[in-house]
């Protein structure tokens, strides 16, 4: 019998913003996309990473002897990590009693994701609801994600992909038939600004987006909302008249940007690059959804 594995960072209970009804979402690693406002920067490597939780730090200074790369000290009583010493290995987490060190991410196998999910089927049926497959970006562990959305339609458990679309054809045809719903991410019709943003041209997002549709299959857009970025009139409007060259796409769903995710960048070391960049107000989304509304397709603020 072959196992099959792979790696997950959070299983979400009670999640009710990712699809319908009641869910849990499975958040995955590994993403091609390096989005600047991505609010799961664990998530972007297939790899696990160290996190640093400084508050919890109780000062024991454990972690330092542990350390086989001399990438902690103490300076002044702190403990201090040199993040380009540290190879991820995670021995400092092992004797980190205040859990002030985390590892992002482990490895589970398909029966291990399914026997957590299934706890919950009671909600499910009850709500609706299902469970939800996240990131990350759930296709870059392509084999993984089509025998957990197997084992759970083999349950008669709702499944939803949440997607960049930033995949190959052969990767969508391998799970679509085993998919009751996709969110389906567009950041930004303008090619250029698009690879400045996210890392990635998006003209293969755009091309997979009318395959799914042309396959008739239930999809939800969600269209992050980032001020300075792609709220102007012009990127809305772009966005507008995409859609509705899409006569089967139901819903659009606009995500405000927030910075809930900005501590987890330092926690991990990492330059966070919208500091510089507020939330949209009231106005601005309300600007947004009048223009999305003249698609004629049901449109909502959030997921």
């Amino acid at each position: 019998m072959i196992i099959i594995e792979g790696k997950i960072f959070n299983i979400q209970k009670y999640s009710i913003h990712d699809g319908p009804g009641i869910r849990n979402t499975v958040f995955m690693m590994g993403c091609p996309l390096r989005c600047w406002w991505c609010h799961n920067p664990e998530s972007q490597s297939i790899k696990e990473r160290l996190m640093i939780f400084p508050n919890r730090c109780i000062g024991c200074m454990a972690c330092i002897d542990a350390c086989t790369q001399g990438a902690i000290r103490e300076v002044n009583g702190i403990v201090v990590t040199d993040k380009s010493k540290c190879t991820n290995c995670g021995d400092c987490t092992l004797v980190c009693y205040s859990e002030a060190r985390q590892m992002t991410g482990k490895t589970m196998t398909v029966e291990e994701v399914a026997n957590e999910v299934l706890k919950d089927r009671h909600f499910f049926e009850e709500s609706g609801g299902g469970v939800t497959f996240s990131g990350g970006e759930p296709l870059f562990q392509v084999d993984f994600l089509t025998e957990l959305l197997k084992e759970m339609k083999d349950n008669n458990i709702h499944t939803t992909v949440d997607t960049s679309g930033f995949t190959t054809r052969k990767n969508l045809e391998q799970i679509s038939k085993y998919v009751d719903l996709f969110l389906y991410d567009l950041k930004h019709m303008d090619g250029i600004k698009h690879e400045k943003y996210t890392g990635v041209d998006n003209k293969l997002i755009l091309e997979n987006l009318k395959y799914l549709h042309d396959l008739n299959k239930d999809i939800i857009i969600r269209i992050p909302i980032i001020p300075g970025i792609n709220n102007q009139e012009k990127s809305l409007k772009a966005f507008r008249d995409f859609i509705k060259t899409l006569p089967n796409i139901g819903r659009i769903d606009l995500l405000p940007y927030h910075k809930i995710g900005e501590e987890k960048y330092n926690r991990l070391g990492i330059k966070y690059k919208m500091l510089d960049v507020e939330e949209p107000n009231e106005d601005e989304m309300d600007f947004a959804l009048k223009i999305m509304e003249s698609t004629r397709k049901k449109v909502q603020i959030g997921g």
